[in-house]
């Protein structure tokens, strides 16, 4: 498969955000953002381990929302400030339809769009 034609998408994530980055044409063309997604809080909690279980749960609803922007991906570039991106290619690499992504990650602080396109394009070129 020839460099050109993997499809190649780029995630800035913390435990309750992301942004979703990708070519305009899936597998050619400039990366544009594809998409936000927020994770829904979480009310109250009558004990520790419910409390637990519901943000583990909100985490993977904010998977799944990451991964439907990200149809037959190849190749994944995903950053972010803290461990949420460490555990989001933990999960990809559990499920079948992305087991076998081919992964990167960096640390890096939130950026604005246009600053996260370029940062992903980067990762690729």
């Amino acid at each position: 498969m020839s460099e050109k034609s993997k499809k190649q998408f780029g995630v800035w994530m913390d435990s309750h955000h992301a942004i979703i980055v990708g070519k305009e044409n899936v597998d050619s063309g400039d990366f544009v953002v594809l998409g936000h997604e927020k994770e829904e809080g979480q009310g109250g909690n009558s004990n520790e381990n419910a409390a637990n279980n519901a943000e583990r749960d909100s985490l993977h609803k904010l998977f799944k929302s990451i991964t439907s922007h990200m149809q037959n991906v190849d190749e994944l570039h995903v950053t972010g400030p803290g461990i949420a991106q460490e555990q989001f290619i933990k999960y990809l690499s559990e499920t079948p339809q992305y087991k076998d992504v081919e992964t990167k990650q960096s640390t890096s602080n939130k950026m604005n769009d246009e600053s996260l396109i370029e940062y992903v394009a980067s990762q690729f070129n």
